[in-house]
């Protein structure tokens, strides 16, 4: 453990941040695995409903600098491709 005021507030902070990250990771999988769920069902209006949610969470979590920017736009990428190929 640090001794400087300063130091102890930081690892403070920094765990505080990585737990919130953390959820913000966990609430991305969800979503994605429910983008998964709906596909595998084969109900295209359910997974494009659950695509747009997932888009929301996912952007946001980018917005947010949980997630990269481009790692964002992939697992969108990907979930629409997905949804869409429902026929």
């Amino acid at each position: 453990m640090a001794n400087i005021k300063s130091a102890k507030k930081r690892v403070i902070t920094n765990e505080k941040k990585a737990e919130r990250n953390q959820a913000v990771k966990s609430q991305v999988k969800t979503y994605m695995k429910k983008v998964d769920a709906a596909v595998a069902e084969g109900d295209k209006e359910k997974a494009s409903e659950v695509l747009k949610d997932a888009t929301r969470v996912v952007e946001k979590a980018a917005t947010k600098g949980v997630i990269k920017k481009n790692n964002a736009s992939n697992k969108v990428s990907k979930m629409a491709k997905r949804v869409n190929s429902i026929g």
